[in-house]
């Protein structure tokens, strides 16, 4: 017996694009299949009752057919918008930024239930009052978990001896943490303060309760952001797009 012709799943959309005059195409991140793209129909008419609920930043709850291609969004119903999210610039700035990385680091129609809840989590998480850069620092290292890219940040990534509590390197090619001693031959890395280190082994395993209790100074905060940007372009290989307009904003609440 085949697979049903449809099905439900709760949906996080990630991104969408105008396909001819009234249809769209969804990228939508679920808890039973991971990343999947669909097409909602109808979905630019005026009047569509598709409309509100398949817009980027949106939780909702759909049932899907599925197509020779794509499968198509036959309902939609809105679970959650993160209307304290969507009401601050610098907030949804940092959503786009964790749905941006989500589409860049994970391939279609590969389940992965804890990158779901993670990516909804994190939704919240920058909905509510509090450091957003921890948000986004804690989210990135626990996906990076998730997808198998877990840093090593206890022993040194060339020979293997324990991590001491001095300047280190973050070796990007390596995936973790270096030793003085090798991390100096290195050209892709960054030193790694012992603060850094300290807050970088705590956010590995702990939960967001904990994380979010730490007080991070901008020095700190700078320097824990270019090593996970690093590594992050360097597993993906290039620059995740969204990154370029948080610089900008925060350039611009600089001046």
């Amino acid at each position: 017996m085949g697979a049903p012709r449809s099905y439900r799943t709760q949906a996080v959309i990630i991104k969408q694009f105008k396909l001819g005059e009234a249809d769209k195409v969804l990228t939508i991140y679920t808890p039973e299949f991971g990343k999947l793209r669909a097409v909602a129909k109808g979905a630019c008419r005026p009047g569509s009752k598709l409309g509100g609920n398949v817009e980027p930043l949106t939780h909702s709850s759909m049932m899907l057919a599925r197509g020779r291609n794509l499968d198509i969004v036959t309902q939609s119903q809105t679970v959650d918008v993160f209307p304290e999210l969507k009401s601050d610039l610098w907030g949804m700035a940092c959503g786009l930024y964790v749905l941006d990385l989500v589409d860049c680091s994970t391939v279609e129609n590969n389940e992965n239930r804890p990158v779901f809840e993670l990516l909804l989590s994190a939704l919240k998480w920058l909905g509510q009052s509090g450091d957003k850069e921890i948000v986004l620092r804690y989210f990135e290292l626990q996906l990076l978990g998730y997808l198998g890219y877990r840093p090593e940040l206890y022993n040194c990534g060339i020979c293997g001896s324990p991590i001491k509590a001095v300047v280190n390197v973050f070796g990007f090619d390596q995936g973790g943490v270096l030793c003085p001693r090798c991390g100096g031959k290195e050209t892709a890395s960054r030193s790694l303060s012992v603060d850094a280190l300290k807050t970088l082994r705590l956010w590995q395993d702990c939960d967001y309760a904990t994380a979010r209790r730490v007080v991070l100074k901008p020095q700190l905060a700078s320097e824990l952001e270019q090593v996970m940007q690093g590594y992050i372009r360097c597993l993906l290989q290039r620059e995740v797009r969204s990154v370029a307009w948080l610089h900008e904003l925060r350039r611009t609440e600089a001046c």
